[in-house]
């Protein structure tokens, strides 16, 4: 059986504040160019989402979960959102027992950041 986050690929998801700059850039650069023309320019990729400090203590509160996925999904309007959810130590998911009714274990509705009423920081620059 897998020792608790075994099934993470690295302890610490530390990267430099120089290597973030670098990849938020790029993908400011570049995500519109990857989408196809009819959903350029309309918000499709959020420049970024904020998520509530309790909501993502209340997310990986629980005894089995030592760490959280985020997925990818789209709304009605074809916007991409990040989804978070809480792993256990094998790397499984763990969702509610009803898949009908929202919960602390899965996460959505991020504030949508598009730049103009993004704070300044240098990832975003």
């Amino acid at each position: 059986m897998p020792q608790p986050n075994e099934m993470l690929p690295t302890p610490s998801h530390e990267i430099s504040v120089d290597l973030a700059i670098e990849m938020t850039s790029r993908y400011r650069e570049f995500k519109e160019q990857i989408l196809a023309a009819g959903y350029q320019n309309d918000g499709t990729l959020a420049l970024c989402e904020t998520f509530s400090k309790t909501a993502i203590q209340n997310l990986i509160e629980g005894d089995e979960c030592t760490g959280f996925r985020i997925y990818y999904g789209m709304d009605d309007a074809l916007k991409v959102h990040a989804l978070l959810v809480g792993v256990n130590a094998e790397g499984v998911d763990i969702l509610p027992v009803n898949p009908n009714v929202p919960t602390s274990q899965l996460l959505e509705d991020g504030h949508r950041n598009p730049p103009a009423n993004t704070p300044s920081s240098p990832l975003n620059e």
